[in-house]
């Protein structure tokens, strides 16, 4: 209830800033931010590493499950030899010592699976926070530069919605539109494997569509 509060009282303190005498004085200029970030040569090259990591993780948890698969069948045959009747009573008694040791050791993998998969999990989330925020600040140094720049008062994102999932930008002719300039600069520095824009991609399917047809 207090985030959708925060939400809408952040969409009604932007719609009074919009409707202030001192913003309609000035130009305003639109941006979309979602495409910027996820055209960002550095936003794909920390999604590749952290796909890598999560990967990594999930590897590791596997085979963690497969050492419990195996115990706990160990423990199941255990289980099998101290009530075999077919055995002496020492045979079964040692048995059953055995599957009570193998019993415990199967309650702390279980502890420890849960544990990592609780620590691989946060640690995952607070390095996609991270790195998001260090995305944006980045974006918004550039975005700042181009404004003031461009003698903007105010920049509004397009791509922005109301808690309702209502765009707040419900129409803009695209004419002060930053995001090409923004995401250009923030590209031109990307090595050479990188695509810089959206473009290379649109290249890049067309051959690929001209190869299969031959």
């Amino acid at each position: 209830m207090k985030s959708v509060l925060r939400k809408v009282i952040s969409v009604l303190f932007f719609l009074t800033l919009l409707s202030s005498p001192a913003w309609a004085q000035g130009r305003i200029g639109t941006v979309d931010v979602g495409k910027i970030f996820d055209g960002y040569w550095k936003k794909k090259e920390a999604q590749v590493a952290m796909n890598d990591q999560a990967e990594e993780a999930k590897k590791q948890f596997k085979t963690m499950v497969n050492d419990y698969d195996k115990a706990k069948e160990e423990y199941r045959k255990l289980l099998d030899a101290a009530n075999d009747q077919a055995v002496s009573s020492e045979e079964r008694e040692k048995s059953k010592k055995l599957a009570e040791e193998k019993f415990k050791q199967l309650k702390v993998s279980e502890d420890e699976m849960r544990q990592y998969n609780a620590q691989e999990t946060e640690r995952l989330k607070e390095q996609h926070n991270r790195v998001r925020a260090n995305l944006l600040k980045e974006i918004r140094t550039v975005l700042d530069a181009k404004a003031k720049a461009a003698g903007y008062a105010l920049v509004v994102d397009t791509a922005a919605e109301t808690p309702g999932g209502t765009p707040i930008v419900l129409y803009t002719n695209h004419e002060n539109d930053l995001t090409k300039d923004v995401l250009d600069q923030l590209n031109a520095g990307a090595p050479p494997e990188v695509p810089k824009t959206e473009d290379t991609k649109d290249e890049k399917k067309d051959e690929k569509k001209k190869s299969e047809k031959r």
